[in-house]
């Protein structure tokens, strides 16, 4: 096989579309690209895309990496798709998209999840799909319904659900297929048997055929002849995925390191790892997916906050969205890494208000005085940012189950972030993956693991001082939580049902 074969990883994410041309035989990258997803904050807590937008943005990127791949272009063997999970676009058979995408935190549809537990009571979706919580797609289905009742009347067939990746594989095969971490999102997925279950679109007068059929292992599917001019490649180029961008990013540091929790420090913040099912756990949020290895399940496990919230904070107390803004908060927490005595932000900034039903937003500030300055609550956001994931893995973290701790995803490239995790993950090592491809190289799964090792830098564990006020502020950050959220079922930590 010649040297210069190479293969395309493609990674749609939340906020940021990514592409990256990997070397076949040393799983080098040859050359990368990214671009911003411009993304619609309406009123109500409502985040949409444009469909059409995503792929004009895609097909500029496959002209540039097209030109910087000096001749890899010609020698693409396969390529690989993984995308965010658990977004929703309604569309027709032939995929033409009849709505805006609304992506998996768009939260107008908060308000029917009630009505999602009145179709099917809370037993049925823990049975189902392993989770406390009814799937946000239902509800979300349930609202687009209502808003867009043409799209859904004496429908027969005529229109069809598809998530971010369904509609990327079709866009570049022509064939509807959906992976399990998306599937189990939006509700029809027996997380038991691992295949699709007809009975919650049924629940509303849906068909299963409401929804893509699920990816049947690793298989590839041949690029289509507009895929291919959208890529610029030969129709009949095998396509694999789509993946959940979790999936993929966990499969890709598993080929670098024993047995990782994989934490994406992204839009959402998530940890991915695998547990053996003889030593199951839970988690109220948790997706639980097959794994390649007989006996092993994938877990899924989004935490209630992530760079959102982040995004937020810098915005709001160092100024802005740019570069500049981001310095500024960076320079703030090299100053003070952690906030005056007794401030903590509770960082649930995303999720439904715990204290008060219907109102959007958990985010909570608490222990602050009169001498309290933007750097204090800037401080306060980006640790208890830290705190709670530290909280959520403490118990998988002292179990044995995992032996490392991969870093991936915008924070990651953050050392203030770095340390702290590095504190509260300690004893366990701590890596950073090199450049944020962990979604793009994991998505290659199919054409074989001779794919190079994900390159890992490990991160170095603070000094004593540092160690001990983290973990101090950690605590009371614990109880106070505790205090004021232990009620909160969802917000519980993951927790080994056989430890």
């Amino acid at each position: 096989m010649k040297t210069s074969d190479t293969l395309l990883g493609l990674d749609l994410g939340t906020s940021h579309l990514k592409a990256c041309l990997f070397e076949r035989d040393s799983g080098r990258p040859v050359v990368c690209a990214g671009s911003r997803l411009p993304v619609r904050l309406l009123e109500n807590g409502g985040r949409e895309q444009d469909v059409d937008a995503i792929l004009r943005i895609l097909k500029r990127m496959v002209r540039k990496l097209q030109q910087s791949s000096s001749g890899g272009w010609r020698h693409v063997l396969g390529v690989g798709v993984a995308s965010q999970g658990g977004s929703s676009i309604i569309v027709s058979p032939d995929g033409a998209p009849l709505t805006p995408m609304m992506l998996w935190n768009d939260a107008r549809a908060h308000a029917m999840n009630a009505r999602v537990l009145e179709v099917r009571p809370a037993r049925f979706w823990r049975k189902l799909t392993l989770r406390d919580v009814p799937p946000h797609g239902m509800a979300r289905i349930l609202w687009l319904r209502r808003n867009r009742s043409e799209l859904f009347s004496g429908s027969g067939g005529k229109v069809m659900h598809a998530g971010a990746g369904d509609y990327l594989f079709f866009a570049l095969t022509g064939i509807w297929r959906q992976d399990a971490g998306s599937a189990i999102q939006i509700g029809p997925y027996d997380a038991q048997r691992q295949c699709l279950d007809e009975r919650p679109l049924k629940a509303l007068d849906l068909a299963l055929d409401f929804v893509p059929p699920l990816r049947e292992g690793h298989t590839t599917c041949p690029l289509s002849v507009s895929g291919a001019a959208l890529l610029n490649l030969p129709a009949g180029t095998p396509v694999a995925g789509p993946y959940i961008d979790q999936e993929a990013g966990y499969r890709s540091a598993a080929v670098a390191v024993d047995a990782p929790l994989q934490v994406s420090l992204g839009t959402a913040w998530v940890g991915n790892f695998q547990i053996a099912e003889a030593q199951s756990g839970e988690s109220p949020y948790q997706l639980v997916l097959p794994a390649d290895v007989p006996g092993q399940r994938l877990v899924v496990l989004p935490l209630l906050t992530g760079n959102a919230t982040w995004e937020w904070a810098v915005r709001e107390f160092a100024g802005g969205d740019g570069a500049k803004a981001l310095a500024k908060a960076n320079a703030v927490l090299k100053r003070r890494p952690f906030p005056h005595a007794g401030l903590y932000q509770l960082p649930w900034n995303t999720q439904e208000n715990p204290l008060i039903p219907g109102a959007h937003g958990g985010g909570m500030f608490i222990g602050m005085n009169a001498n309290t300055s933007r750097d204090d609550l800037l401080s306060a956001t980006a640790a208890c940012l830290a705190f709670e994931l530290g909280r959520v893995f403490a118990q998988l973290r002292d179990s044995g189950v995992i032996k490392n701790v991969v870093l991936t995803g915008g924070a990651s490239n953050s050392e203030h972030f770095r340390r702290l995790i590095a504190a509260l993950m300690s004893p366990l090592p701590v890596w950073q993956a090199n450049g944020d491809l962990a979604g793009s190289h994991g998505a290659l799964h199919a054409f074989g693991c001779t794919l190079q090792r994900t390159a890992l830098e490990r991160v170095p564990l603070p000094g004593a001082e540092f160690q001990r006020e983290a973990w101090a502020c950690f605590a009371e950050y614990q109880e106070l939580l505790h205090k004021l959220y232990g009620h909160v079922k969802a917000g519980r930590p993951y927790t080994l049902a056989h430890a």
